[in-house]
């Protein structure tokens, strides 16, 4: 991931004009590799910039969230240089942020990033997209407060002052809504003098394979955090988080939209590199594509998906919430309906996630139903030609979210003529994902 210059702001993404998604004229063949885990990727960068020493991450995914969590550090203290194609982290003595942190669109980032800041003590202020205010991040906000912080808000703008940094201590907080509460509180426990104690109160924490995969790292780096009560208190005690070299694996959950695309084209794509075993919640893409009929096929040099007849399942996708949109494009092609449920915190992502893919779905001619926690969505399989391009305008809207643009892309796919209104909202986890996918759709 290569420096931006100093003092600038990771750039916005933003509209390139519409893409019309490729829809190739066979099956695909094509072998796919994807850029570094997002999830990791900014996991590394924290526990390398809290670490007792220097470190280097390879295969880091250079995309906005990261630059966005790369300069969130350096403003903090840390120095993010590049070392060819690593990155290169120094730790340096944590303060207080000269300018306000910009979270953009990024969930790591305006979770992780505030209780460093509150370890760091003094005042740092958070800014964001337009949208930013409207991710939650109330609940981690309170814990702060609980454990000696002052915050000025509920949402993002808001101004952290932590005074001489915190002790740390036990804390309750509510983690329905995002993992990444408990997640960010776990990554600082062990710098803090107290360590720290969270536990969660309420529904259970969605996406909670992102908290193991926490844990695991944050273990590789020699910090103790003990799991008590079936995954809803945690123990973190103090001591020096030590430095460790990492490698980033491949992002499955961004490699399932190409995993897929060859099961609906009628083809088979292979994922190189897909690890054997990994903490990563898109590894559960595998699951979903056998129960929906599709065949898998693990090799050394990666995973590969092949044509199938689809069909509708029940599906709890509570653990793996980000592979909604790309689960739904399956079930659209789908025999009978698929019902996917448990992912009613996903309408707090980049956008309603279950009301956007009800929508343009819908548009696109898929009959569509809303549950407060997820979609009924019925297949049309033996009848795709009757599917359309987005009415209206013509275009499938991305809604900013680049979860919604593989979705489009996918669904471009099987029906003549989609066109995405801003592909360009895809450099949040992939920035040229326009160009692997025509690529991609362009192998025999």
């Amino acid at each position: 991931m290569s420096e931006p210059a100093t003092g600038t702001r990771a750039p916005r993404p933003s509209a390139v004009g519409p893409w019309r998604a490729p829809r190739p004229a066979g099956p695909l063949r094509a072998v796919v590799e994807v850029p570094g885990s997002k999830s990791e990727s900014n996991r590394a960068l924290v526990l390398a910039a809290l670490s007792e020493g220097p470190s280097t991450i390879r295969g880091v995914l250079d995309a906005r969230d990261t630059r966005l969590m790369a300069d969130a550090l350096r403003a903090l203290g840390a120095t993010v240089e590049a070392e060819g194609p690593a990155l290169r982290v120094v730790p340096g003595p944590l303060h207080a942020a000269a300018r306000p942190i910009d979270c953009g669109l990024a969930g790591t980032v305006m979770r992780f990033v505030p209780p460093i800041a509150a370890l760091a003590g003094g005042r740092t202020s958070f800014v964001g997209d337009e949208r930013a205010g409207e991710r939650p991040v109330a609940p981690l906000l309170a814990a702060l407060r609980a454990l000696g912080a002052a915050v000025d808000a509920d949402a993002l703008p808001f101004t952290l002052d932590a005074g001489d940094g915190l002790a740390g201590g036990p804390v309750r907080i509510d983690s329905s809504g995002s993992s990444q509460y408990v997640s960010g509180l776990l990554l600082v426990g062990a710098r803090l003098p107290r360590g720290l104690d969270v536990e969660h109160v309420g529904p259970p924490v969605p996406s909670a394979p992102h908290i193991a995969m926490t844990i695991a790292m944050a273990a590789r780096h020699g910090i103790d955090v003990e799991t008590l009560v079936g995954g809803r208190h945690w123990r973190v005690r103090p001591g020096v988080v030590e430095a460790r070299d990492e490698r980033i694996e491949p992002d499955l959950t961004n490699a399932a939209a190409f995993l897929a695309a060859g099961v609906l084209t009628g083809g088979t794509v292979t994922i190189a590199g897909w690890p054997r075993r990994s903490t990563q919640p898109g590894a559960a893409i595998r699951d979903v594509l056998i129960r929906m009929g599709a065949a898998v096929t693990a090799a050394p040099d990666g995973l590969s998906a092949s044509a199938a007849p689809l069909a509708g399942a029940p599906l709890d996708l509570h653990e793996a919430s980000e592979l909604t949109p790309v689960v739904a494009a399956l079930a659209a092609v789908a025999e009978g309906p698929t019902t996917i449920t448990g992912v009613g915190h996903i309408r707090g992502h980049e956008t309603d996630r279950i009301r956007a893919i009800a929508a343009e779905l819908g548009r696109l001619g898929v009959p569509v139903r809303e549950l407060d926690d997820g979609l009924v969505v019925t297949g049309m399989a033996g009848r795709l030609d009757a599917l359309h391009p987005s009415a209206g305008d013509g275009l499938f809207a991305c809604h900013g979210d680049h979860r919604m643009a593989h979705l489009g892309a996918l669904m471009g796919l099987v029906v003549p003529g989609v066109r995405l209104d801003d592909v360009g909202c895809t450099a949040k986890t992939m920035p040229d994902f326009a160009a692997r996918w025509d690529a991609m759709a362009a192998a025999r």
